[in-house]
């Protein structure tokens, strides 16, 4: 959903890679024994101490097959795999919502249920079978807490002065958290039109386009800016080696602050070069031990129901969502109207 701008050797890596899966037949493919994930960013270590550093190095381990990797904005992902339709490289994505429900309406997901996915709530998986979360999360805002001692609480104090090019959102339509600005403001003053009637007024202070969320924290915590979105798994991880960051959930003055559930969600892709091997890696996302190094690693939350928790971070988390309001957005809405939300924020902001 956040997207990166790729170390060079990673996108050598990645272009090498399509020309060698390309240049295989499909009966030496479906002996390989490697799978390939096409996944948003954030679950990832920048030192190789994420969540996945940790699943993909178990999985290996354990089953002798090796985790491709291919990271990128939840929407580039998609649009990625639309694009390869007719020469599928992907065997598994892992995209934010609305993004996953794309995936699925453009035809780009098989159904598969894995192991363990009757323990995923409800609104977290495809009634389809299409997908399923591996990941809960939850959206949010971030600041300087060095530069800012009095936290900032609402929307509308972001109008601020003090906050002119100190305040950065990644781009709606481009990233996921982006997306969720939308989709937040929509929900806090109740409507499209007084969402982006708020956010043209915001724009004054904006310092402008970001394709990627990730790279915002950075920004904040060295105070180049002051504010800005992300999610809350990600953002907790990173304020690990980022002192200044700290999480908050803007509130329309004189309502509650307010989130929703954002989840790492993944899908089996239709007519995968390697679809057994993404069945297994499936599987092993949802098994307990790893739903467990969710929060103790990743610093998200369990996809399974069952899944108690009781690190640190566990706990850390719970209380950072004391007091807020979560709310369910209509993805299926979001799914259908996606493009003229996004083209309603354009105008807004004259971007």
């Amino acid at each position: 959903m956040h997207s990166h701008l790729k170390p060079i050797a990673a996108v050598i890596g990645s272009l090498a890679l399509a020309a060698s899966l390309t240049a295989c037949g499909g009966s030496a493919a479906a002996e390989e024994k490697v799978v390939t994930v096409y996944s948003a960013d954030g679950l990832k270590g920048e030192k190789g101490d994420g969540w996945y550093d940790q699943v993909f190095k178990d999985f290996e381990k354990e089953t002798g097959i090796k985790v491709k990797y291919v990271e990128g904005g939840s929407g580039e992902m998609v649009q990625r795999a639309a694009r390869e339709k007719s020469n599928t490289q992907a065997d598994v994505i892992v995209t934010l919502p609305p993004f996953i429900q794309q995936a699925d309406s453009k035809g780009l997901l098989q159904a598969y249920e894995p192991k363990g996915a009757d323990k995923v709530n409800g609104a977290d998986k495809s009634g389809a079978g299409k997908w399923t979360s591996v990941v809960n999360n939850y959206f949010g805002f971030i600041y300087n807490k060095k530069e800012l001692t009095q936290a900032p609480t609402t929307w509308e104090q972001l109008l601020d002065g003090r906050y002119n090019d100190k305040l950065q959102y990644s781009t709606p339509g481009v990233a996921g958290d982006g997306t969720a600005v939308v989709i937040k403001a929509m929900h806090d003053f109740g409507g499209k039109e007084p969402a982006m009637a708020y956010l043209k007024k915001l724009q004054a202070n904006n310092v402008g386009p970001s394709s990627s969320t990730s790279k915002l924290a950075p920004k904040v915590d060295k105070g180049e800016i002051l504010v800005a979105n992300g999610d809350v798994q990600m953002n907790f991880a990173q304020s690990k080696s980022m002192p200044n960051l700290a999480i908050w959930f803007p509130a329309k003055e004189g309502g509650k602050p307010t989130t929703f559930a954002l989840p790492y969600a993944a899908g089996l892709v239709n007519k995968a070069p390697h679809s057994e091997n993404g069945k297994k890696l499936l599987d092993f996302m949802l098994t307990e031990k790893a739903q467990k190094q969710v929060s103790a690693i990743g610093g998200g939350f369990s996809a399974r129901s069952d899944v108690k928790a009781t690190d640190a971070n566990a706990i850390a988390l719970a209380k950072l969502l004391e007091g807020v309001e979560v709310f369910e957005p209509d993805w299926k809405d979001i799914d259908t109207n996606l493009q003229s939300y996004v083209d309603a924020w354009n105008s807004a902001t004259g971007s």
